[in-house]
């Protein structure tokens, strides 16, 4: 069973950035993740934030606190562009057991669809974790909303299938997607 069950759900939200995990600049995409987050779910949820610098073991140590915790998602900002610090996707890559690519192609589309031309060069990607669905969003937080508008339907549901708690959304605000039950 799922181990967060006998309380709220929760969801871990990780902000990959040098500068803000030292204070240089104020993070803005991790707490924009958490008030979209809390715009669509209907089911009440603990969210957990953290911030860390842009190195590989940081990044995997709390992709798997996250999932070791009990979330059933973890959201990531940041860190999945193409510079040498950019290294959120080879993290993820490290501690996840499979990698659902239809979400990194599905945030790439809608960026281009909107005329961002510099969407090929993001690496946002998806993946589990155990029970644990990883979802990398781009580091901008403008391009945090328009990338979870694309794969949000589709989170409940998959995190349905990996054993996770069931997710309910604001109907007014996303249309989640689940199949029909088979009678």
């Amino acid at each position: 069973t799922y181990a967060g069950a006998a309380s709220k759900p929760k969801i871990g939200v990780l902000t990959v950035s040098d500068r803000a995990s030292t204070g240089v600049y104020e993070d803005l995409s991790g707490p924009m993740i958490v008030e979209v987050l809390r715009e669509y779910l209907q089911t009440e949820c603990d969210i957990i934030t953290r911030v860390v610098p842009d190195t590989v073991p940081l990044i995997s140590g709390a992709i798997r606190s996250f999932a070791s915790s009990g979330c059933c998602l973890v959201c990531t900002t940041g860190g999945t562009g193409p510079s040498a610090r950019d290294v959120t996707p080879e993290a993820m890559a490290e501690v996840c057991d499979k990698i659902y690519d239809g979400f990194g192609e599905q945030m790439r589309r809608v960026s281009l669809d909107q005329g961002v031309p510099t969407a090929i060069l993001s690496r946002q990607a998806a993946g589990s974790c155990g029970q644990t669905l990883v979802v990398n969003v781009p580091g901008k937080p403008g391009s945090v909303r328009t990338c979870l508008d694309a794969v949000f339907p589709a989170i409940p549901y998959c995190i349905d299938l990996l054993g996770g708690p069931f997710l309910e959304g604001r109907e007014d605000k996303v249309k989640i997607f689940r199949p029909p039950q088979k009678k």
